[in-house]
């Protein structure tokens, strides 16, 4: 596969797709330290688009001495995209690049890391049934695939990203599939053995189409995610996952002006049992929301996106926080040059555009979420650049 367009990518690998909202990526973040007003944007690298990868969109994770990991959804040796590191002085290694056969093709998903320094992560297709595979990437580059999806009642399309426990257990979800192909979520033990967690089945007591996003957890082995649509208005939830396997509905989103409709992005859980996250749809002005659920399920919503040169719209990505509460994100368009934007929004409702995408040398159409460390944001921008694959970026005081 060599030709490309901004949505070429999103347009093949996920024509099955039955969901009408948008074409979106899932996203990682990390509690930092609080971001500061003043911000110097900074790109750390630019993708070519061939050996090196290109159109990253998802976001990226960060060890302890700088170095940045991601998935790029195109470019790499055989065009099938591949697993990236950039150093802290911007220099990009491929660490591998997919074939696009049995060891999986276009991986669009966040990373997880363990501690010995091995990536796992997702891709959309290829793999023994081309339903995607998951996979483990070692510090040496060598690839394993720990999971072949079959299409069947094990789902297909896993375009979200992964959690990895303390026992090295692997949660993610997959976009369809399953019984009732609304979704699955999986467990992934070390050796490989898939358990469904929970099976989606669409009706107004469940979830569907758990998209572009996957779980966190409170560390007590409940799980918590959101699906794109399901619920009792049929615009999305916020779930839980009990220990025990129990499944609850903590939040059904009505749509419309109410809330907010189509949630997608990983949700941010704080250390109060807050939960976090983003509509793509609907909302005040129909172009998504931020939100916020209590612990007693009371959800609020933050901020109302409302386009145009000082707003953004279509946020896609989640939220991740500082450590005052203030919440941070993308969206895919809107801002200055209507190519994205990347905000802040405070815990009364308070919007600040940090940065809006020029579609030039910093890039544009930031599909996916952040590492947020040390009073700096890093990001992906999907295209753009002084290439025109898409960049590696930074933003900070």
């Amino acid at each position: 596969m060599t030709e490309r367009s901004r949505n070429g990518i999103f347009s093949k690998i996920f024509s099955a797709l039955v969901s009408p909202a948008f074409l979106l990526v899932l996203v990682l973040g990390l509690v930092a330290t609080q971001f500061s007003q003043a911000q110097t944007f900074s790109v750390l690298y630019n993708f070519g688009g061939a050996a090196d990868g290109g159109d990253p969109y998802a976001g990226l994770i960060r060890d302890a001495s700088g170095n940045l990991y991601g998935t790029v959804g195109y470019g790499g040796t055989a065009y099938a995209g591949g697993v990236y590191k950039v150093d802290a002085l911007g220099n990009e290694t491929m660490l591998y690049s997919f074939t696009g056969g049995a060891d999986g093709a276009f991986p669009i998903s966040t990373l997880a890391r363990d501690s010995a320094g091995n990536l796992y992560g997702t891709t959309t297709q290829g793999g023994s049934t081309g339903a995607g595979v998951v996979f483990k990437v070692d510090p040496s580059g060598n690839e394993t695939v720990l999971h072949n999806f079959t299409g069947g009642s094990d789902g297909v399309d896993p375009v979200g990203g992964l959690l990895l426990d303390s026992a090295g257990n692997l949660y993610g979800t997959t976009a369809q599939g399953g019984t009732y192909n609304c979704g699955i979520l999986f467990k992934l033990t070390p050796a490989g053995t898939e358990t469904i967690v929970h099976t989606f089945t669409g009706a107004p007591t469940d979830g569907k189409y758990p998209t572009y996003t996957s779980v966190v957890s409170d560390g007590l082995g409940s799980l918590y995610g959101v699906t794109e649509e399901g619920g009792r208005f049929g615009n999305g939830i916020v779930y839980q996952v009990s220990k025990g396997g129990k499944f609850s509905i903590l939040h059904s989103f009505a749509g419309g002006t109410i809330d907010g409709c189509n949630v997608l992005g990983i949700p941010f859980r704080d250390k109060s049992g807050n939960i976090y996250g983003v509509t793509s749809s609907c909302g005040a002005s129909n172009l998504g929301t931020v939100w916020k659920l209590t612990p007693g399920g009371t959800e609020t919503v933050l901020h109302s996106f409302a386009g145009g040169t000082a707003d953004g719209e279509y946020p896609l990505a989640g939220v991740v926080a500082d450590a005052r509460g203030n919440l941070y994100g993308s969206t895919e368009t809107g801002g200055s040059a209507n190519l994205g934007a990347v905000y802040r929004v405070n815990q009364t409702g308070q919007f600040t555009l940090l940065h809006s995408f020029t579609g030039s040398a910093d890039g544009e159409f930031p599909y996916g979420g952040f590492v947020l460390q040390s009073g700096a944001l890093y990001g992906t921008a999907q295209n753009g650049g002084s290439i025109g694959y898409g960049t590696v970026w930074k933003l900070t005081k």
